[in-house]
């Protein structure tokens, strides 16, 4: 959102107040043009440095945006980049990367948000790995799926508070996402523990024992056909049409094969194999080979 909101917008448009043609950043992507029908269409490319790659960030922009945009060193891998700078003799040569949050500062998200909201003391409560889940083969489904189908494969898992023991004590599940492992603070497992769901109404946080729980794995998501955003609008899907894409549902994760589904709910994206740390309120983006097309913010 700082990307779409503030660098690519606001920032740009008091450049160009200022004579600015063009705004360079230093992301870790590529942009390439070509022409269809005496019009310019922008491609939003990965990175070079495939281990810096940062064109997930930029799932979110628009072709108006990257139309002034730069990304000078996408075609540059970071150890290119810091020997630049070491001969240039720039103070941040050697310096580690950032870990920021944009316009706040060094800082991490759990800390912030602790200084954000207030806490408020909830139940932790384990889930076993045998606690019955529903079971989805490796493979991607045909374009035959029904809605139902897809919707059974896209479900949060729902747990109570009478699906497994309480075992400690957390400060708000508002700081908790699905995945995460650092915070929970319960010790005497044989394996750590991570969040498999929160529920900030009741104010519980469900977790599993080892990063194989079978709750932490799932086969599909949703984004609400409001949420569905195409970078290249030329290439947006109709409803009912189906595609495969490469998808990636966080920073740095590699890509995974996954079909999509537009239907009459939004996008349904099932994946080749059960993903680990589904998380709503995060952005799910699919590529064509090198380019990022489209994304949107998972619901479930």
């Amino acid at each position: 959102l700082c990307n779409r909101e503030i660098k690519f917008d606001s920032f740009v448009k008091e450049a160009q107040n200022l004579g600015a043609e063009l705004v360079a950043t230093g992301h870790y992507c590529r942009k390439d043009t070509f022409d269809d029908d005496n019009k310019k269409i922008h491609r939003l490319l990965a990175g070079i440095d495939h281990n810096k790659d940062q064109s997930y960030f930029l799932c979110q922009i628009t072709q108006d945006q990257l139309n002034k945009a730069v990304f000078p060193i996408g075609e540059m891998t970071k150890p290119e980049v810091r020997k630049i700078a070491t001969g240039l003799k720039l103070p941040t040569a050697s310096r580690k990367d950032s870990q920021g949050i944009c316009f706040i500062g060094k800082v991490d998200l759990p800390t912030f948000l602790q200084q954000q909201l207030k806490p408020k003391t909830g139940r932790t409560v384990l889930i076993s790995s045998n606690y019955h889940l529903p079971v989805f083969k490796n493979g991607l489904p045909g374009e035959s799926i029904t809605d139902e189908e897809l919707t059974d494969m896209i479900l949060p898992y729902n747990y109570n508070p009478s699906s497994g023991p309480t075992i400690g004590k957390h400060d708000g599940a508002h700081y908790f996402t699905v995945g995460q492992r650092k915070g929970i603070n319960i010790g005497g497992y044989k394996k750590p523990l991570f969040v498999l769901l929160t529920d900030s109404e009741k104010n519980i946080i469900y977790v599993g024992e080892g990063q194989d729980h079978p709750g932490l794995h799932r086969k599909g998501l949703l984004i609400k056909d409001n949420e569905i955003h195409w970078i290249r609008p030329d290439m947006r899907m109709e409803q009912g049409e189906t595609r495969e894409y490469d998808v990636r549902i966080r920073y740095r994760q590699p890509l995974e094969k996954a079909m999509l589904y537009h239907r009459s709910e939004g996008m349904f994206l099932i994946f080749d194999r059960q993903q680990r740390g589904i998380a709503p309120g995060q952005f799910a983006a699919w590529y064509s080979g090198q380019e990022l097309l489209g994304s949107g913010v998972i619901n479930a």
